[in-house]
């Protein structure tokens, strides 16, 4: 069985930025489970997997528009701190859900001053090249109820026991903009992504 659009793939991988710097790796964990064109992963990455079989080892890298997309300086801005009423302490480095004219999105505070607060929507590996190395490990066909879905759910189980949480999941791989903007990373990319995101590999 050869991987292409509704079947459901799992892959162990490794995702670093081009000079080496590692990100993140399902090494020590469970591989990526997705449903192959559902845009859960960066459109390079899955590009490169269509077609491939169990066993087949994957090796590429992308340039950040095939990634995350490029650095988006729009994506940048100061609001009154009053916005943040009722949140005792506001720090940089802190996630909050926001919602943009593209719809809901992860923010991350980058400045705090007495009057304004400065927050970036852009993915945290956005503008960055990245290369991924792994293996195909599974494929095997999508149960009409997860095809209806558009998610894995854990041992063939309803959607209270998916793999992953579709407003929980994002990482390294993961086409963040196809996801609710509060995921984050495979392996557990945290180091690069803000808090409250899921996983590498995974678009969510």
């Amino acid at each position: 069985m050869k991987i292409e659009k509704d079947l459901v793939v799992s892959i162990h991988f490794g995702v670093a930025e081009v000079d080496g710097n590692a990100l993140d790796s399902t090494e020590n964990g469970a591989p990526l489970e997705f449903i192959q064109g559902s845009h859960y992963l960066v459109p390079g990455l899955e590009a490169e997997l269509e077609g491939k079989k169990v066993g087949d080892k994957f090796d590429v890298k992308l340039e950040a528009e095939q990634a995350y997309g490029p650095f988006q300086d729009e994506l940048v801005q100061q609001v009154p701190r009053s916005l943040f009423e009722g949140v005792d302490e506001v720090e940089v480095g802190m996630s909050f859900q926001a919602e943009t004219d593209q719809g809901p999105r992860t923010v991350e505070v980058t400045e705090v001053t007495n009057d304004s607060v400065s927050i970036d929507a852009n993915h945290p590996l956005a503008g960055m090249a990245l290369q991924f190395v792994g293996e195909v490990v599974g494929i095997r066909a999508a149960t009409a109820e997860e095809l209806a879905h558009g998610h894995i759910h854990a041992h063939g189980g309803s959607c209270g026991t998916q793999t992953h949480d579709e407003d929980d999941h994002e990482c390294c791989g993961g086409d963040k903009s196809k996801h609710a903007e509060g995921d984050s990373c495979c392996g557990g990319q945290s180091s690069k992504h803000a808090e409250g995101k899921s996983c590498c590999g995974g678009s969510h």
